[in-house]
């Protein structure tokens, strides 16, 4: 402890030698236990280094960012959200010095300009940012920890019929498309593993699709396309599917010699923006100038997949079935315990068959569309 005019100042030894500062204090009585303080923390190794929390946050991303772990799409999103949003507000500020009363100020200032879910994902990474300070011992606590950040419940997302399903592929006038479309309907498969699906994994011989583990997926990231891993590990799977499914892909696959099943009329890589725009967008919200309704007003493409997972809890399809075939794993014990039988796989195939047949004109397998 040592005195300085009118303050007295609280001083440190680190294990290699060297002295620095803790705090100050107006009275040595109160200098004295911090003193104490120090003395006792540093017995029970929870001592923070207060300098180590002075550096501001644009300092502690360039350290936190060469070891971080993470997907070039996800680093993407992080980049554009600490160019953006988080620099711009706490990056000249000491990590020790953003307390939780401006975090809060910060994330009602989003949600003036982005969606909920928007804010969430700034808010995830900040939140990152803070915890990885803590456990580095920057900090003592994390200021984001249970900040409230949606507050409303999310609008249900829509879902298709089988009918609704025909009625959108009937309007699109591309064949390829139209049966990229239904198949999303009836595998439940996201939209990169539809984009990225190579003729080498259709084994339609087979009745099965199948999702690579290391270019099973199409990604975007800053406008550029290439093919790289599902979204999950869980993702890599066999999609088996129902024989009128099975027909429409080789007539896909036999107008055309390319790699990818689904492509541009070049063979190029699909570009989501562009079919949502032109293509899906129109389809299902319909034009009032040409006097054609919509189907689902507002519906996106990867409503697709939550209508797959609909058709599948009314067809009774097991919980585990349902999981594995959208790629996911279920939690707990039942995912240890539960497991996928080949008289599952085929009573979802069948299910499929029959919803299909159903909705069918005449009630045949032929596709109410035009090649």
């Amino acid at each position: 402890m040592e005195k300085r005019t009118a303050r007295y100042r609280v001083r440190y030894r680190l294990a290699d030698g060297t002295v620095g500062t803790d705090s100050w204090h107006p009275t040595k009585a109160a200098a004295e236990l911090r003193c104490k303080q120090v003395e006792v923390e540093q017995a029970l190794d929870t001592y923070l280094d207060p300098a180590l929390g002075r550096i501001t946050l644009a300092e502690w991303v360039a350290i936190w960012e060469p070891g971080h772990i993470a997907g070039p799409a996800k680093w993407a999103a992080y980049r554009s959200h600490l160019r953006n949003h988080i620099l711009p507000r706490f990056g000249d500020t000491p990590l020790n010095q953003i307390t939780r009363q401006s975090v809060k100020v910060f994330v009602k200032h989003l949600k003036q300009h982005l969606a909920d879910s928007s804010v969430a994902s700034v808010m995830s990474l900040f939140s990152l940012l803070m915890r990885e300070a803590v456990i580095d011992r920057r900090i003592p606590y994390n200021p984001c920890h249970g900040v409230k950040v949606i507050t409303r419940r999310a609008d249900e997302r829509p879902h298709a019929t089988p009918a609704q399903v025909n009625e959108i592929a009937s309007r699109i006038d591309r064949f390829s498309d139209q049966i990229l479309v239904i198949t999303a309907a009836y595998t439940g498969m996201r939209w990169g593993e539809l984009a990225g699906l190579a003729r080498t994994n259709t084994h339609l011989d087979d009745g099965m699709l199948r999702v690579d583990p290391k270019v099973g997926a199409l990604h975007e990231v800053a406008g550029e396309l290439y093919l790289g891993p599902p979204k999950t590990p869980d993702s890599a799977r066999d999609v088996h599917i129902p024989p009128f499914l099975v027909g429409l892909l080789r007539q896909v696959l036999d107008g055309h010699d390319h790699d990818q099943v689904f492509c541009g009329a070049r063979g190029g890589l699909l570009r989501r923006s562009s079919m949502s725009r032109r293509v899906f967008g129109p389809a299902v919200n319909g034009n009032q100038r040409n006097g054609l309704p919509p189907v689902i007003a507002g519906m996106h493409f990867h409503d697709l997949r939550h209508t797959h997972k609909t058709w599948l809890i009314e067809d009774d399809i097991p919980e585990v079935a349902q999981a594995q075939r959208l790629g996911h794993r279920l939690a707990g014990v039942r995912g240890i315990y539960s497991h996928v039988t080949p008289a599952m796989r085929q009573r979802i195939v069948d299910a499929l068959q029959a919803r299909w047949e159903a909705h069918q004109p005449g009630r045949t397998a032929n596709p109410p569309i035009a090649a």
